[in-house]
């Protein structure tokens, strides 16, 4: 039993109907399917490619590193913008909505551990994670659901692709747990204790937004990221190669995305706007480029917040970027019904 967990209510997938029969005209709401992750009757998908959408109802984190609180609506925020997409997959790619973990009653330690459960489950039932956030604290139950799952199989090399303006690599306390800021040194640490590899490569890193102590820790713990500025303005061509490279020696990739590596013009929803943020149209091209890999394992976005999100713009760049990852696993399954 998977505890402060809570099926979806579907009321969120809602929108047009052009025809209620022709699967060309559907969009995701007349797609989607409630999955509850406690029902035990529960098997593995058995069909071609399944994705399991579930949300992080948190932002605990976000307080705790003293940026501005309101991601926690985000999963229902970006639900709302899923369900205006067009299904330009095949029928054979299923969508199921697995409802909510949340912080709200339990403290973010104990929220991040259900997390990863519910992670593990969604893995077990043959299912490609796809979740929402919250802050980005969901990095580290994410991850540990992941890590659990793979612990007793062969491929087990797991690497993080991150898009972020920050490390988020600062020291935190072990007994009382981390912050938004902290994730990916408790990653380190999880990794040492575990005695598998720590891979983490990031990109978007913004120079004003992370102290010389941070640049530092990524260096000594071997983390490899690029600059945004070197993104926007530097040969492409490097930082492609750079990605290809580190995906070369991995088994699986976990993806995550923190909604402040995009321009404020993109992401005005967000703990921490950044007016020098990269274009979207970058980080689609090289999420594809992940996605190609065929190692993609587990994807979230984290830290759409709809108090400040004017006209949903954050929201609906986070429905984007997803509609790029699902589309992207499709094409891999020759799942895709449209060809560009």
């Amino acid at each position: 039993m998977i505890n402060f967990y809570s099926p979806q209510d579907m009321s969120a997938w809602s929108g047009r109907i052009d025809d209620e029969n022709d699967y060309l005209s559907f969009r995701w709401h007349q797609w989607v399917k409630p999955l509850n992750l406690n029902d035990k009757s529960l098997k593995p998908f058995e069909g071609k490619l399944a994705i399991g959408i579930l949300g992080f109802e948190s932002d605990q984190g976000i307080e705790l590193n003293k940026g501005r609180y309101g991601a926690s609506q985000g999963p229902y925020a970006i639900r709302r913008e899923l369900s205006k997409l067009p299904c330009q997959f095949s029928e054979d790619l299923k969508i199921f909505d697995c409802g909510n973990v949340t912080s709200k009653y339990t403290n973010l330690v104990d929220a991040q551990k259900v997390l990863g459960e519910a992670v593990g489950k969604i893995i077990s039932l043959n299912m490609f994670p796809i979740l929402l956030g919250g802050g980005h604290e969901i990095a580290f139950g994410h991850y540990m659901g992941l890590s659990n799952y793979l612990d007793d199989k062969k491929e087990k090399n797991l690497g993080i692709v991150s898009f972020d303006a920050h490390f988020d690599l600062r020291p935190y306390d072990k007994e009382k747990g981390g912050t938004s800021g902290t994730m990916f040194r408790q990653i380190s640490d999880l990794c040492k204790e575990k005695n598998t590899n720590y891979n983490y490569f990031v990109m978007g890193i913004q120079r004003h937004s992370n102290t010389e102590g941070l640049f530092k820790t990524a260096r000594d713990l071997g983390a490899e990221y690029i600059l945004a500025k070197d993104i926007i303005n530097g040969d492409f061509k490097k930082t492609t190669d750079k990605l290809d490279a580190y995906l070369d020696k991995l088994d699986k990739v976990y993806i995550t995305i923190c909604s402040d590596v995009l321009a404020t013009a993109f992401a005005p929803g967000v703990s921490a706007p950044q007016p020098l943020g990269l274009d979207p149209e970058k980080i689609i091209i090289l999420l594809k480029r992940v996605l190609k890999t065929g190692k993609a394992f587990s994807f979230d976005i984290a830290e759409v917040s709809p108090r400040f999100d004017h006209d949903s713009i954050t929201a609906n760049m986070a429905s984007i970027l997803i509609y790029t990852v699902v589309t992207g696993l499709a094409e891999n399954y020759g799942l895709n019904l449209i060809y560009n």
